[in-house]
């Protein structure tokens, strides 16, 4: 991330990690049908 940001308070920047594209089995996830990512990297706190 090419960004200086700092957080205020007690909040962290957080970037979040690429959704998956296939599955396990090696089926293909459309867009639409992605879920938002639960993983991520801290970048700031």
């Amino acid at each position: 991330m090419g960004l200086n940001i700092k957080p205020l308070a007690d909040r962290v920047v957080i970037e979040p990690a690429a959704a998956e594209t296939k599955t396990a089995s090696g089926i293909i996830i459309p867009d639409n049908a992605k879920e938002k990512p639960q993983k991520g990297t801290v970048v700031a706190a």
